[in-house]
């Protein structure tokens, strides 16, 4: 019998008895709002749906969706002022031409610029590595036309090639979002040796799969961003933890669901547990090399 296909990657290692180290200031828990600012084309391409499509163009889907760039995002900015919070802003490159002004606002906020490729409506599994290798570099292009270097990735639609890390790596990037199998950077191996490491982000507290899959509301997804974050601080004295919450501007930044999400946040900030160390994913990827020392060997 063949032995079971594995991506060679990382290997096994359970959370338990692992090497311990703190987040800045002795903090346990860090925790990091990823905001998808994505962009999709007119009648073509893939796009998360809220009814099924009876005819293309999808005026429907594509609308909704876009309702995020034009409102969701800035009510988003807007409460993230409030409560004084940065975020990593995971943006579609293509964002800076559709709709002007936006990535540059997130930018001039403050706001950590990480890569969601070029465009939600395309699936980087599906390219060939020169295709995929030429959509990174353009992305990289893009961003560039404002005056940012991002080092972090997320693939559209969480979709990778079988040599996605290896192809990140070479071009620069010192991490990437799309393995959710841990509560811990870890470091992913790469063809060069180099190693990219993998930073935690949710697909359980990601109001994609939340809302849109399993048809849950606003309510019961602040409830488990608050669940989540009891959770890891009773772990937390024991291990350092991440928490990536992952976020819409067309889904939670809806009026109805702002309010909600709104309402968490404030709880959380207002409670001021020393054991949470608001941040973003680059920081995160920062300290973590720092902490260890082993800011390019594999796990």
């Amino acid at each position: 019998m063949s032995p079971l296909p594995h991506h060679g990657r990382y290997d096994y290692a359970p959370i338990l008895g692992r090497a311990d180290y703190s987040w800045p200031e002795g903090r346990r828990l860090a925790l990091y709002l990823g905001v998808n600012h994505e962009v999709f084309g007119f009648g073509e391409g893939l796009g998360a749906t809220l009814a099924p499509a009876k005819t293309e163009p999808d005026v429907m889907n594509f609308a909704w969706r876009d309702y995020g760039n034009r409102v969701g995002a800035w009510r988003f900015m807007e409460m993230f002022d409030r409560l004084d919070l940065r975020t990593t802003a995971l943006l579609n490159s293509a964002v800076i031409e559709r709709c002007p002004g936006l990535a540059e606002a997130c930018r001039d906020r403050g706001d950590e610029i990480a890569a969601h490729g070029r465009t939600n409506a395309e699936a980087e599994g599906e390219m060939s590595e020169d295709r995929e290798r030429a959509m990174i570099a353009r992305t990289l292009e893009d961003f560039a036309r404002i005056g940012v270097r991002p080092r972090g990735w997320l693939g559209p639609w969480i979709s990778e090639s079988d040599l996605t890390p290896d192809l990140l790596e070479e071009a620069g990037f010192r991490y990437v979002l799309d393995w959710a199998h841990d509560d811990q950077p870890t470091r992913l191996r790469t063809r060069s040796g180099a190693g990219l490491l993998s930073i935690p982000y949710s697909q359980e507290v990601n109001d994609i799969p939340s809302i849109v899959s399993r048809h849950q509301e606003a309510a019961t997804f602040a409830s488990m961003i608050e669940d989540t974050v009891e959770q890891l601080l009773g772990e937390c004295e024991r291990r350092p933890v991440v928490l990536g919450i992952a976020l819409h501007p067309y889904i939670m930044g809806q009026a109805h669901r702002a309010l909600h999400l709104d309402r968490v946040l404030t709880r959380l900030r207002e409670r001021d547990d020393p054991r949470i160390w608001w941040t973003t994913a680059g920081a995160i990827a920062d300290h973590r090399a720092e902490a260890t020392g082993e800011p390019g060997r594999p796990a």
